[in-house]
């Protein structure tokens, strides 16, 4: 198998071609030429011939690898303290100047008298005169140390980032676990029945938000979000802090394939949160069974969040399934992040309220 900076080049399309003796440039002219062409690079520049000695270096070579030696006719493996003395990099430019070949982004990481470790690009490819058949390779050095190092630099500072989220939301669900406790202890100590109903429901949202950022965190960070995966193992929190085995309720979820950022993901975590937990207080009051369906629907760049039970229905609890309340106010707000529309069907059994997003 040829090393992936290998790739054949067949000559002579292939190659750039040395001056032939037109009428109008000589011999002595075009190597003047090409001298004066090499020296104007920037780069670090190596002529070589077959034997992989050095036929000429431009001007930028010598200052990059602070040379003050003539280097001519000495082969490249052998230049300083033989850190071009590389297995597979002789193997790659032999090939070059015997099979037509061109290299291609050869990556080197050595240490270099003076200048210290570098980390360079080489590129390679075959120089012939047409008229006497020389063959000669020309080599380009790119440093890419400082770019390296750069890259280096982001990777850890991203990673540092990374660290410090984590570490965050860590905090942000110890926190919410103690104010959620904190709201029960105080529902069990009031005396009115009335407060102790809204200390519960504030109990009830603040362990919601807990869940959605819980599962949000399993699901990584900075990747897209697969939501199928992500509202199965939601719902299954859910359905084990909030039914658990006293209620003979199911919570169920469909879900076609499709993915989200997490602020996305976070708005249908809340979304969710909010219609299961008013399925479960209003739907089934008398403490009945029955279904919860969360239902995740695409087509093309439409798509369709529901969530459907089979309980009491719109009308038969008294109107408090309609549109008031601080439950339907959140959903309200996180479906206009999403650009998406509320839409609540009554059916018969239960009801069902869509968050419905149609592409424009």
């Amino acid at each position: 198998m040829e090393p992936s900076n290998y790739r054949e080049s067949a000559p002579p399309a292939g190659a750039p071609t040395l001056p032939d003796g037109e009428p109008n440039i000589d011999l002595d002219e075009a190597s003047a030429l090409a001298e004066a062409i090499v020296d104007t690079v920037r780069d670090p520049l190596l002529v070589l011939d077959q034997n992989l000695c050095v036929v000429t270096a431009s001007r930028a070579f010598y200052q990059t690898f602070r040379l003050n030696q003539d280097i001519r006719g000495r082969p490249v493996y052998g230049l300083g303290d033989e850190q071009w003395d590389i297995p597979e990099l002789r193997l790659l430019l032999e090939a070059v100047g015997t099979r037509h070949a061109v290299m291609e982004a050869y990556e080197v990481e050595q240490d270099f008298p003076i200048i210290g470790r570098r980390t360079m690009l080489l590129n390679a490819r075959e120089v012939f005169n047409q008229r006497n058949s020389r063959r000669l390779i020309l080599v380009a050095i790119e440093d890419i140390t400082d770019r390296c190092a750069a890259e280096q630099a982001m990777a850890e500072l991203l990673q540092q980032k990374e660290t410090l989220l984590q570490e965050m939301q860590h905090r942000i669900a110890n926190s919410l676990q103690i104010i959620a406790s904190i709201l029960l202890l105080k529902a069990q100590t009031v005396h009115s029945e009335e407060t102790r109903l809204h200390l519960r429901d504030a109990h009830q949202r603040v362990m919601s938000v807990a869940t959605v950022q819980q599962q949000l965190q399993a699901s990584g960070h900075g990747e897209p979000i697969e939501l199928g995966p992500y509202l199965s193992r939601l719902c299954d929190t859910l359905a084990g802090s909030m039914i658990g085995d006293s209620r003979p309720i199911v919570l169920r979820v469909e879900a076609d394939a499709g993915t989200a950022v997490s602020a996305e993901v976070l708005s249908f975590g809340l979304i969710t949160t909010e219609l299961v937990i008013n399925a479960l207080k209003h739907g089934f009051p008398d403490g009945g069974g029955g279904e919860i369906l969360v239902k995740y629907a695409v087509d093309e760049a439409n798509w369709t969040l529901s969530v459907s039970d089979s309980g009491v229905g719109l009308q038969q609890d008294g109107g408090r399934r309609g549109r008031t309340g601080l439950g339907t106010s959140i959903v309200d707000a996180l479906a206009q992040q999403l650009n998406a529309s509320v839409e609540i069907t009554n059916r018969s059994p239960g009801m069902t309220v869509s968050i419905v997003h149609l592409s424009e």
